[in-house]
């Protein structure tokens, strides 16, 4: 049956893509001419690729894992709901749906899984066969096969197919990201957003996790907000900290952005500090202390004697003289002469 259209929400388990190499190479090549045209027919064809296709079962420890990783750790807490009922459905009534793999490119005798991870991991862990459609591909034909299967399922975060389009994107098949646009159904501006994200620190994306509710913008806003280097630094510890790890991936993610946007406000409303000084003449006779606070600024004089009340006098009496040359030298100033 053919799968609805993969690319209608290209932000948010595992199988599906393209009829046969002809149309693999056309979403490869075609990509940046004409992405928008083609998607829809890329789509059309995403549920045929594994239509009419002979079904074998392999031993899954025969087969790798993708070159291509676009998932965090299957086995982790954040997939593990999702693993215990794919493997509950395939204890129940068998696996209903078969992975693609395609010959290993290296190693004669083995596979590499080009999408289908929970279902052969299920198989693992029930100790039976994988039920699997081989098809020779290139490693491009193999990426786009498994970004638009995975675009046509819920379960992938944005995050996690951040991470996938940054991979390939450094495997360089192409001058112009035709590839991993083909392969996610994202144009210029979202992959570029999804390049800035995936270049955080490592351990910070895995410390986050999946964070499934967690779309496009909020993980730029982010990004932003590590840009500055003390959040950084304030984020990883956050990260690898027992109150970080005591939440799930999207509480984690919200506590962390939270954090930083109050810390970010507090440091905007903070006022700047006194600006003090002093001074003494030469004889020492008195001392004066000045404080700069906004567009306040304040004199004390102080003296063991009566010098401190009689220069003050001396001042308030010359303040007129005092500010019209002060007045004369800032104009001078400002006029440049």
């Amino acid at each position: 049956m053919a799968r609805k259209n993969p690319f209608s929400s290209v932000l948010n388990s595992d199988d599906t893509p393209s009829e046969n190499r002809a149309v693999l190479d056309y979403a490869a090549k075609g990509a940046t001419r004409s992405l928008l045209s083609s998607i829809d027919e890329m789509a059309a064809q995403a549920g045929k690729l594994l239509e009419g296709e002979t079904i074998v079962e392999l031993d899954p420890a025969l087969i790798d894992d993708s070159f291509a990783k676009d998932r965090f750790s299957l086995e982790g807490d954040d997939y593990r709901d999702e693993l215990e009922r794919v493997v509950a459905a395939v204890r129940e009534r068998g696996q209903d749906t078969p992975v693609l793999v395609r010959p290993h490119p290296q190693q004669p005798g083995r596979y590499m899984l080009v999408f289908g991870h929970l279902r052969r991991l299920s198989a693992v862990k029930l100790g039976r066969k994988v039920r699997a459609v081989i098809k020779q591909m290139t490693d491009r034909e193999h990426v786009i096969a498994q970004g638009q299967e995975n675009n046509g399922r819920a379960n992938t975060s944005f995050i996690e197919k951040a991470v996938f389009a940054a991979d390939i994107v450094n495997r360089h098949f192409d001058d112009d990201n035709s590839t991993v646009m083909a392969a996610l159904g994202a144009d210029k501006s979202t992959l570029s957003k999804m390049l800035a994200v995936a270049s955080l620190p490592e351990p910070l994306l895995k410390g986050i996790g999946r964070a499934t509710r967690i779309g496009r913008d909020r993980w730029y806003d982010l990004k932003l907000l590590l840009d500055k280097p003390s959040n950084l630094d304030k984020a990883l510890q956050f990260v690898a900290s027992p109150a970080g790890a005591a939440r799930s991936s999207d509480q984690r993610f919200e506590t962390l952005s939270m954090h930083l946007k109050a810390t970010k406000a507090g440091a905007g409303s903070k006022k700047a500090a006194p600006a003090r000084s002093s001074w003494a003449p030469a004889d020492g006779r008195l001392a004066a202390e000045t404080v700069s606070h906004g567009k306040k600024f304040t004199l004390a004089l102080k003296a063991r004697g009566p010098d401190a009340r009689a220069f003050g006098g001396y001042l308030t009496e010359h303040l007129d003289r005092l500010y019209e040359e002060f007045r004369q030298q800032n104009d001078t100033r400002t006029n440049g002469e």
